[in-house]
């Protein structure tokens, strides 16, 4: 696995953690202000022509808000429809069946409303029990165009770690799909418990696709502990920012039988 360079422990962490992201998105609609401010984003998907409408709630916390690792997902998600031959997405997305796919960390629930219009999925998006509300008025926005591609989109809490969550929302996942989830350590253990119960074990192999800002050295302790368990590979690199010299990275884990 590609690793970083010492000298990017000046990395501001606070700065990192949700980065100013130039034209992104395409239309960006502020309503009210201080703790009643809303943001309406508009999401273009150009392999389907349709917009996907996210609801960010930024006074809220960072589970309301739009982390930069998912807009990765989605346009390799996008790209994945328009140029299924050139996409890093082709092995793990090509079947001839709908795939049944799950969100962890789902916050405002882009990553799994763009699954579920571009592959006309079956998706579980999930969070927190108090970021359920505002996942579930996301899903419901977009509700109209999820129907029109052949897709649903349910909504779940989960908390990382807990057996009871995951046995609720079932274990029978093709794939699962995660953006920005590794970013504080005292959540390691209960995401790779998670992640274990996922994907290992059972008859067929299955993977988790996780986009991935690096922000703190700390992180290397989660993916050195995840390839104990899981294989782990890259599957595309973004370019850094301007003003970065990191950009998102996309990794599979796959599970072992």
């Amino acid at each position: 696995m590609a690793t970083l360079e010492d000298d990017e422990a000046d990395i501001d962490p606070v700065k990192m953690i949700l980065p100013d992201e130039e034209g992104e998105p395409e239309k960006l609609t502020t309503v009210g202000d201080g703790a009643a401010s809303q943001q309406v984003e508009q999401h273009y998907i150009r392999s389907i022509e349709s917009t996907v409408v996210i609801r960010q709630l930024p006074s809220e916390g960072l589970s309301f808000q739009l982390w930069p690792a998912a807009t990765t997902l989605v346009t390799l998600l996008d790209n994945y429809l328009r140029h299924p031959s050139k996409s890093p997405l082709t092995a793990t997305l090509s079947t001839d069946r709908k795939l049944k796919i799950l969100e962890l960390g789902s916050g405002t629930g882009l990553v799994g409303i763009a699954a579920a219009v571009t592959l006309g999925a079956n998706v579980t998006v999930t969070d927190l029990p108090h970021v359920i509300p505002n996942l579930k008025f996301n899903a419901d926005a977009n509700a109209d165009v999820v129907t029109k591609r052949g897709g649903t989109v349910d909504v779940a809490p989960l908390r990382w770690g807990e057996d009871d969550d995951l046995e609720v929302i079932g274990r029978e996942f093709d794939l699962v799909l995660g953006s920005d989830v590794v970013y504080h350590d005292h959540l390691f253990e209960p995401l790779i418990k998670t992640l274990r119960l996922l994907l290992n074990g059972g008859t067929k192999k299955r993977v988790f696709v996780m986009a991935h800002l690096r922000r703190w050295k700390k992180d290397s302790v989660f993916f050195k502990k995840a390839k104990k368990l899981f294989d782990v590979e890259i599957l595309h690199t973004d370019p850094p920012k301007e003003g970065s010299r990191i950009g998102v990275v996309v990794y599979v884990f796959i599970g072992k039988i």
